[in-house]
């Protein structure tokens, strides 16, 4: 095991971050991590739990001689943290962040940030239904993806951020941010609202009661639940930061959807048939990819409190 980042500084502390953190111990890759949260509960609870080496009152504390700075904060606060922690980066510093979207995250880091710092933006593509400082867990990014945007950064400044997403267990892929953008409204950003909309629909609807949704629930909406449940900031703020692409891929849904309809009213058996067989094909390449298993709790054994 070698040290990859002498000093990592966590700004954030939820269930990504922490997560990070267990996993940089597990393999010996960070020499000190400091972390940092808005929430002095947050902080007292990292203490608490000991995945930090040092936990601080302020951002800019944290990022101080920091060689690697993670961005683990809800997107729409990116860019006040940046222009905190600005002033105290050290020249050769990388930073990062995990947001779930990226151009807005580059158009709010970019201008707080000194020449001679390496903004790499990345996005780890794991996690679970529940936030905080007690829900990380080294396995987390294990087999899971982790996208960096090179941002025209040194390639030996990230290649090391990659390195290190790599000896945390991650596999990683090299994208352009607009890409990313468009690939996570498919893959994640538009599936999260249809989630929450779904789950809305059940709570409105006055003919069914709370406690049929709850001990009636199929596996389908089981699964919207668990989606649903994720943390309400966050997503407020991925969905006004990637507007644009969210929008286009939720226009396909309602034409896709508008279609099933009408197969559905005039009977039309076989598109159906055909339409189901297609996307089913897409759950087995998923499964098949290691990305995810036939477990109802989608391949998460690992207990959390």
């Amino acid at each position: 095991m070698s040290v990859i980042y002498q000093r990592v500084a966590l700004i954030g502390l939820g269930l990504i971050a922490s997560s990070m953190a267990h996993a940089m111990r597990r393999a010996g890759l960070a020499g000190e991590i400091v972390g940092t949260a808005r929430s002095a509960e947050t902080r007292e609870t990292a203490k608490e739990l000991g995945f930090c080496d040092l936990v601080v009152d302020t951002a800019a504390e944290a990022a101080d001689g920091a060689d690697l700075v993670v961005l683990a904060v809800p997107v729409g606060a990116m860019g006040a943290v940046a222009q905190e922690i600005g002033p105290v980066l050290k020249d050769g510093a990388t930073v990062t962040d995990v947001g779930s979207v990226k151009r807005a995250v580059i158009e709010a880091v970019s201008p707080h940030l000194p020449a001679g710092v390496h903004f790499i933006p990345g996005h780890p593509l794991a996690g679970t239904e529940h936030s905080g400082p007690r829900s990380g867990f080294a396995e987390l990014y294990d087999n899971r993806w982790c996208i960096l945007v090179p941002n025209g950064s040194d390639e030996a400044a990230t290649q090391r951020l990659s390195d290190l997403w790599h000896r945390m267990g991650a596999n990683v892929e090299m994208m352009d941010a607009d890409h990313h953008d468009l690939v996570l409204a498919v893959t994640s950003h538009a599936p999260h609202l249809i989630a929450y909309t779904m789950v809305g629909v059940a709570d409105d609807l006055g003919r069914v009661t709370d406690t049929e949704v709850i001990n009636y629930s199929a596996a389908g909406f089981r699964d919207f639940t668990r989606i649903a449940a994720s943390d309400p900031t966050m997503w407020r703020d991925v969905f006004l930061s990637n507007k644009e692409a969210t929008l286009e891929i939720l226009g396909r849904f309602t034409e896709e959807l508008f279609a099933l309809q009408r197969a559905i009213r005039t009977g039309d058996g076989d598109h159906l048939f055909d339409y189901f067989t297609r996307t089913r094909a897409i759950r087995r390449g998923i499964i098949e990819a290691g990305q995810d298993t036939e477990a109802p709790d989608f391949g998460r054994s690992v207990k959390h409190d």
